[in-house]
């Protein structure tokens, strides 16, 4: 998680967009949101935040490939308290590990 999320950026993601499009749901919670083909819109209060994201080639290292989305977040309407509360929930979603 970060200390500041600026009202735009861009996030080189290691999954799939078939495991993309399966997470986006929980991270997004209980808002409003519509999907399109590579975007989506969602809702906040009287704000917005569009995602954009497109396939990239594969991140190898070694014989390791790992599948790679860049994506891109636009909050429109959205202050920095609330990009902040609603991206410790995102990340908390999306973060995946192992041991």
């Amino acid at each position: 998680m970060q200390s500041f999320y600026p009202e735009r950026f861009e996030r080189d993601m290691a999954c799939t967009e078939a495991d993309w499009l399966r997470w986006l749901p929980a991270a997004i919670g209980d808002r409003h949101w519509k999907l399109q083909p590579g975007a989506a819109g969602v809702r906040m209060g009287d704000g917005a935040l569009g995602l954009k994201w497109r396939v990239a080639e594969p991140r190898v290292i070694g014989l390791v490939r790992m599948p790679r989305l860049l994506v891109d977040f636009r909050f429109a309407g959205i202050d920095e308290p609330q990009r902040h509360a609603f991206m410790k929930r995102f990340d908390l979603y999306m973060q995946r590990g192992g041991g």
